[in-house]
């Protein structure tokens, strides 16, 4: 877990208020920001050193873990989450580790109910899952030397960037299995391109238990040392024309990689769904979709699958992101706008993501008093089911605290944060990673320039600014975006950030002591 503050800034509301009689700047964005780096907390390649038990000590009315950070006295724990007090045993080696020092613990968990299929990396699928249709074929200038130019069309664009996708997994990964989907007024699901393809139009095209089954049982078993000739023909034959079936095609790719879980499934499009399951209105909103939990209910069986989307869309194209954006968010994919310069690039970036764990569930917690602000439900514990995660894969989140408890967490030193995380490894290791850290609180008037974590602030606005412009509410986005660049002002033409809050700690004096504002060296 990484702090976007030294502190927790007590009397920081999320409607920019906060409870001070002293004037000065108020901020209006929220520094009570945590990033949690999840591609690298699941990476087990990372976790050498790490103390690894059976099985956490959880506590019975909010489901928080025990951690090394707090004592035990005659083996009673009183929960730091929630105050519930209850008794641990004694020969519990667990509980004894209660009486180490620290303000920070991180201990893994190696559970013993392991599946017994082991799942190799190389076992995973990557299906390209492509737009043919009649748009694909608008075609734009691009230079080839300092003398020559030509047009190029998009599909040609992702036909070339495909070839080269499917020469590199050739060489570098010869035993990872490939499959080719295609969509139009139909959808064509080649597989690997041995066999001749299977073609869904028509009533199929609103069927969705259909589509599903005929996706896993068409199958693609054989790897592209084996099948590459016959995948780069059937790419190389693809011509557009025709309308836009792509929610039955999205679906039926997430089928096929469905047998094999820690695969993707690469989305080519440039244009919105005007037939079969998923269609959308030809509407100027944001989402106009006739049937909006189509997509989440694809994202949510992606997820159950250990299947990545990665969404690819030609820039300049109306294909409602807000939808078809959820299938990447939702289950740790890309979403990338291209060009016909830049998508094989992008391409090769999304199937080179190797899953580092599937099944991921991420529970943070705070002290009862807390809450997440954007999150459903307003209270100290936060659920967030992950699916898959990769790398580079990196959550933020806001907290603030309720107002009839700041007086009360201000007679506190310091306030307790936990993650815990669930995962399965590709080994189908079962695993539950738990941090816990203590952060002093404050309710300040100054905050100094060195207290803050930019990287982290940054990273969170942009998370919540492309998170809120894809469900529609882009004033409120563009107004978080006006806020974070008042801070970067503030810090770079005023040297201390000034705000409604005077940084001091409870361990430190009334007046905050020897904590005063400082200068931003820039």
């Amino acid at each position: 877990m990484e702090f976007a503050c030294s502190h927790v800034v007590c009397n920081w509301r999320p409607d920019g208020a906060a409870d001070s009689q002293e004037g000065g700047i108020v901020p209006r964005t929220n520094v009570n920001v945590i990033s949690l780096n999840i591609g690298k907390l699941v990476d087990m390649s990372q976790a050498a050193g790490l103390e690894n038990m059976q099985s956490p000590v959880i506590c019975e009315k909010c489901s928080a873990a025990l951690s090394c950070l707090i004592p035990v006295p005659r083996n009673v724990w009183t929960c730091e989450f929630c105050g519930c007090e209850q008794s641990v045993s004694s020969g519990d080696r667990r509980a004894r580790a209660g009486q180490r020092a620290g303000t920070r613990s991180d201990d893994l968990y190696l559970l013993t109910e392991n599946d017994d299929d082991y799942q190799n990396v190389e076992d995973a699928m990557v299906v390209f899952c492509v737009d043919i249709s009649g748009s694909m074929s608008v075609t734009t200038e691009v230079t080839l030397s300092s003398t020559s130019k030509a047009y190029i069309s998009r599909l040609e664009s992702i036909q070339d960037a495909i070839q080269k996708v499917l020469s590199s997994l050739l060489e570098q990964s010869p035993r990872r299995r490939v499959a080719l989907v295609t969509f139009n007024n139909e959808v064509e699901i080649y597989g690997n391109g041995i066999r001749a393809p299977l073609v869904l139009r028509d009533w199929a095209l609103i069927d969705y238990e259909h589509i599903w089954q005929q996706g896993v049982s068409y199958g693609a078993s054989h790897c592209i040392a084996e099948t590459c000739d016959q995948l780069k023909q059937a790419v190389n034959d693809l011509r557009e024309q025709g309308a836009t079936s792509l929610g039955p095609a999205v679906l039926a790719s997430v089928a096929v990689a469905s047998r094999y879980p820690g695969s993707k499934v690469i989305l080519c499009t440039d244009g919105r769904a005007n037939i079969g399951l998923g269609k959308m209105e030809d509407t100027p909103s944001v989402s106009s979709s006739i049937d909006p939990y189509f997509y989440k209910r694809v994202a949510q069986q992606a997820v159950d699958s250990g299947v990545i989307i990665s969404v690819m869309t030609f820039e300049g194209t109306d294909c409602c992101l807000a939808d078809i954006g959820r299938l990447a968010d939702s289950t740790g994919g890309r979403v990338n706008i291209v060009s016909v310069n830049t998508v094989a690039t992008e391409i090769q970036l999304a199937s080179m993501d190797n899953v580092l764990a599937t099944n991921v569930t991420a529970t943070l917690l705070a002290a009862k008093g807390v809450y997440f602000p954007y999150e459903r439900e307003r209270n100290h514990k936060l659920v967030r089911e992950i699916g898959n995660v990769t790398s580079g894969l990196e959550i933020t989140f806001q907290f603030a605290v309720k107002s009839k408890y700041m007086d009360v967490f201000l007679r506190r030193k310091v306030l307790p944060f936990q993650l815990q995380l669930t995962f399965k490894t590709r080994e189908q290791q079962k695993c539950i990673r738990i941090l816990t850290e203590q952060r002093p609180v404050t309710s300040g008037r100054w905050l100094s320039t060195t207290s803050l974590n930019m990287v982290v602030l940054g990273v969170h606005c942009a998370q919540l600014c492309a998170s809120l412009t894809m469900e529609g509410r882009v004033e409120e986005a563009q107004r978080h975006l006006n806020a974070q660049q008042d801070l970067h002002d503030q810090i770079r033409y005023h040297g201390t950030f000034y705000s409604h809050f005077k940084l001091k700690s409870r361990s430190g004096d009334e007046d905050g002591g020897a904590r005063t504002p400082r200068k931003l060296k820039i």
